[in-house]
């Protein structure tokens, strides 16, 4: 039986923009230049002039966005294998994925119950004479970003790489490493995702690495194109990590209405702490500092399971993410000895409710009554 209120639904999405997304689709084929066209150009452009940064290169994806970042940065001799990154324990595996695919190690430093980011107070304990950066996670779309972060990476010299895939147009008040205010231009680099479920979604993969340094722009560019410096020519042994003409189109024309959906999706979260008002959930904090743009709305909830099938049963679909600290996954069982013991709490019980474009104000509102019942 269809779920009244489901999860998810891409069709919603993308339906406002069906007669401009079919049309830029035949102007690009119309073109007959599919890859590295002006599509891909002026996306770069306006994703720069967004996160307030200089350059931009769109790629294939998030996770090649942040491993051509570690790979520029080895390339120009700054990382070596073995070198290691802090990232917080409660994040989607790639971030971790881009970092060990290079040969380097990730160090996994437990979250804050507050924010839900990294809790930038433990970084300093976790730092080795092979630590090189710190990649802070934007989770749900919360920015994570204070000034001990800010002070222990110039105290130590070490880059700050955002994983800013949940977090397009999200900003706060503390001032960048260049007195810059969006993510995506907080730190030295940062790569974000345009899957089709993020905030802004191309209609297949697709992702960019935003940046202050030009050196770096030109190795990631280099380096997603075969490691070609002109054409035939490979300065770098490179990956084929493009994006393709097709996709960033498709962006082109939903990125003009992205902070309208930001504030869309910060209204239904209004809604919810507003009327949700049950002992056995606990709400995410809404920020005074910051502009959350909410990519998921995550509730605790202590007894989950019974949770969940409560509210599938009363029509509405709920997502785990994510159910596990990477750490604990099969693929990182050298990491067995980790305990970041607040990230392995938050997992078993954190539970996402609707907040895509299928779901309304007042579906919001019913959503949140519905919650209220829920007796463990």
């Amino acid at each position: 039986m269809a779920l009244k209120y489901p999860f998810l639904d891409l069709k919603p999405v993308n339906a406002p923009f069906e007669e401009a997304l079919m049309k830029a689709a035949c102007d690009v084929i119309a073109s007959g230049r599919y890859i590295n066209g002006e599509y891909v150009s002026r996306l770069e452009k306006e994703i720069a002039a967004m996160c307030d940064t200089p350059h931009a290169v769109a790629v294939s994806n998030g996770l090649d966005a942040l491993k051509l970042i570690i790979r520029a940065y080895k390339e120009m001799g700054i990382f070596t294998e073995g070198d290691e990154i802090i990232m917080s324990a409660n994040t989607y595996i790639a971030t971790a994925l881009a970092v060990s695919d290079e040969g380097l190690k990730p160090v996994f430093v437990d979250m804050s119950a507050s924010t839900l980011n990294l809790n930038t107070s433990l970084i300093e304990k976790a730092i080795t004479l092979r630590t090189k950066a710190i990649m802070p996670v934007h989770l749900y779309g919360t920015p994570c970003w204070d000034n001990t972060l800010k002070d222990v990476a110039h105290n130590y010299g070490l880059k700050i790489i955002e994983d800013n895939a949940q977090a397009i147009g999200a900003s706060t008040n503390i001032k960048g490493l260049y007195s810059t205010h969006r993510t995506g231009g907080l730190g030295d680099a940062a790569g974000t995702s345009f899957y089709p479920t993020k905030n802004l979604g191309a209609l297949g993969d697709a992702g960019i690495v935003t940046t202050h340094d030009s050196t770096l722009a030109n190795t990631v560019r280099a380096l997603a194109n075969y490691g070609c410096d002109r054409r035939y020519h490979n300065i770098y042994k490179g990956f084929n990590c493009r994006m393709d003409e097709i996709q960033a189109a498709m962006l082109l024309v939903k990125l003009p209405h992205i902070d309208d959906e930001n504030n869309r999706r910060r209204n239904i979260v209004n809604i919810y702490n507003t009327l949700i008002d049950n002992e056995s959930i606990t709400k995410p904090h809404i920020f005074n500092d910051s502009y959350q743009v909410w990519h998921q709305y995550p509730l605790r909830v202590v007894n989950r399971d019974a949770f969940v099938s409560f509210m599938q049963d009363n029509g509405v679909g709920t997502d785990i993410m994510y159910p596990s600290p990477v750490y604990l996954q099969p693929c990182y069982q050298d990491y067995k000895g980790n305990s970041c013991q607040e990230a392995e709490n938050f997992a078993n019980e954190v539970i996402c409710l609707p907040i895509g474009a299928h779901i309304s104000e007042n579906s919001a509102a019913e959503i949140a009554q519905l919650v209220n019942l829920f007796n463990k």
